[in-house]
């Protein structure tokens, strides 16, 4: 292969840059923070199985193909690719309608709904719209993450409890929890809370304590990071050794060994048409997550990732967990930060995660089917209680209150309604944000700073101003959606000042100018002429100009187009 097609096709599988100069002393690195995320992986992806609803051996499928594409694919060091939570809850949501059915049916919608995940995200990856991903904005993100966390952990609450409790929403779950309370499995409640005590313990003092206690922080922290797994191993234990005290407490139950064949899902026409939608916000919640995590903990190492290839990294990695029995991927948070803090030099790391993973699936399968539900349960709530921050409330609502009330309204639709609607309101509430404070843009009357060239806003500096002329600056670019309103801000400014000559608009921050506003324009230097005022553009840029030279505006204008505003003004101004 010529060295040129060997570059071009690098581009699309990355793994063919690292993997020629991977060496051994990366191995050794990869190796070990492999070892680390599996043990933290086992537990989480059976756990994750079980919150979608679906049987536990899914999330082992789900973490091995997927794993080994997201590494050939992937141009994220560190970004560990499995189930996450938030995903997991989402996948419930869609797959419930069928699982009530039967659990055969609802597997089947969940490898479809991964298939389409897939094709959404490789479609969106060749087409670069990555960019989609930015309009659902940090407040609405993390009101959705408040919220879905809130109700992934409530719906493991009976688990914890022993008893069964169902409900569309948080307060029908709590109400059948109630309902439930007499028959609360005393073993189980008591050793669940002994569970969360210890994870929650690890988390915070964990490594302190190791410290104290004479232990290297490297071995400090890898203890704390497999307290989950260590949990997992001795409930097992237990559990096999047939203890009186545990008789009543639920296992995971019959985990096949081996592994699936390589399939693509199957259903009836109306089945995949029922689950685009949700696919779709399955994408848009993993592309904001993973990208957003792949970005931060690249940074951190003075690397870089194409979000376009990670886009299509995702969706093989989706189009993958479909074919061989898993449930939707995505990139997960923790994991990610501990396979970097771990040492992860390569996505080859995901390579050896997913023979550990291998590994566990084969032979720890059949043995782990006594494992108590109550140890899963209690590891998914401390994860996503962590992503609670109740700052974010206080914080956002200091800075800014349309903010706030996008956060708090995507926290309570998730919250007390469902999440599929919580995040669809999430991203219009983005959109219609977004539309209009781009429909309301800044636009400033300025001065000139005395002594300079430079001119600001005269309500926030002493600046001096002539009576006959003023200047507009409009600090965005002029499209369909707010171009009237700077003409309603030029016809105030025109009311407001009877003595008016000279209208500026300073257009040093406008960017582009669309068809719609061009027209505009054109309709404020009609009024502004039939009232005897000069309208003058200053500092417009080269594509605006461009623009500007096949309008009727630049034939039409009353006035002058000024290279720098301090020009227009020493022209027009009084002295």
């Amino acid at each position: 292969m010529s060295t040129a097609m060997l570059t071009r096709l690098a581009h699309y599988v990355p793994a063919l840059r690292w993997g020629r100069h991977y060496r051994r002393e990366q191995a050794m690195h990869d190796l070990m923070a492999a070892l680390t995320v599996t043990l933290m992986l086992v537990p989480q992806a059976l756990a994750y199985a079980i919150l979608a609803g679906l049987p536990p051996q899914v999330g082992l499928y789900a973490s091995l193909l997927p794993l080994i594409v997201y590494a050939l694919l992937g141009t994220s060091a560190t970004l560990a690719v499995g189930p996450v939570a938030v995903a997991a809850l989402m996948t419930a949501t869609a797959v419930a309608p069928y699982s009530a059915q039967s659990p055969a049916l609802g597997l089947q919608a969940a490898l479809i709904l991964a298939c389409l995940s897939g094709l959404f995200l490789m479609l969106a990856g060749m087409f670069k719209l990555g960019f989609l991903a930015n309009f659902l904005s940090h407040p609405v993100m993390s009101g959705f993450i408040a919220g879905a966390s809130l109700v992934i952990a409530s719906s493991q609450l009976p688990t914890l409890l022993g008893i069964r409790a169902e409900g569309s929403h948080v307060l029908a779950l709590w109400q059948s929890m109630l309902g439930q309370w007499p028959q609360i499995h005393l073993a189980t409640a008591m050793l669940s809370v002994l569970t969360l005590l210890l994870l929650v313990l690890a988390r915070r003092q964990g490594q302190s304590l190791l410290l104290s206690l004479g232990c290297s922080p490297f071995w400090a922290q890898a203890l704390v990071r497999a307290v989950p797994a260590l949990l997992v191993l001795i409930g097992t234990i237990v559990m096999h050794a047939g203890w009186a005290l545990l008789t009543g407490v639920r296992t995971v139950g019959q985990i096949p060994a081996g592994l699936p064949a390589l399939a693509l899902p199957h259903g009836s026409l109306a089945m995949w048409q029922s689950l685009l939608a949700p696919a779709l916000l399955i994408s848009i919640i993993g592309t904001v997550e993973s990208i957003s995590v792949a970005q931060s903990l690249a940074m951190k190492r003075r690397e870089r990732i194409d979000p376009d290839q990670e886009l299509i990294a995702l969706g093989g990695a989706n189009l993958a967990a479909s074919m061989s029995g898993g449930q939707p991927v995505t990139g997960g948070v923790s994991r990610s930060v501990v396979n970097m803090d771990a040492g992860a030099q390569t996505p080859a790391a995901g390579l050896f995660t997913a023979l550990g993973m291998w590994l566990a699936t084969v032979f720890l399968a059949s043995w782990l089917s006594a494992l108590p539900r109550f140890i899963l349960a209690s590891t998914i709530i401390v994860a996503v209680m962590s992503l609670v921050d109740g700052r974010v409330f206080i914080e956002t609502w200091r800075r800014n209150r349309s903010d706030f009330a996008a956060l708090l309204v995507t926290f309570m639709i998730t919250l007390l309604v469902d999440i599929e609607h919580g995040i669809s309101a999430g991203v219009l509430l983005s959109m219609a944000m977004h539309l209009y404070r781009s429909s309301r843009p800044h636009i400033a009357i300025v001065g000139q700073v005395p002594g300079t060239e430079h001119f600001r806003n005269v309500a926030r500096h002493a600046v001096s101003v002539c009576p006959d002329v003023i200047t507009l600056r409009v600090d965005e670019s002029l499209y369909f959606a707010n171009a009237r309103y700077l003409e309603q801000k030029v016809l105030e400014v025109v009311a407001d000042n009877p003595a008016l000559k000279h209208v500026i608009l300073m257009c040093s921050a406008v960017n582009e100018v669309d068809g719609s506003a061009l027209e505009v324009l054109e309709a404020i230097n009609h009024h502004l002429s039939a009232l005897g005022i000069g309208f003058h553009l200053s500092e417009v840029k080269g594509p605006v100009m461009d623009m500007l030279q096949h309008a009727p505006l630049r034939q039409q204008l009353n006035g002058k187009i000024y290279l720098t505003q301090h020009q227009a003004y020493a022209a027009l101004s009084c002295h």
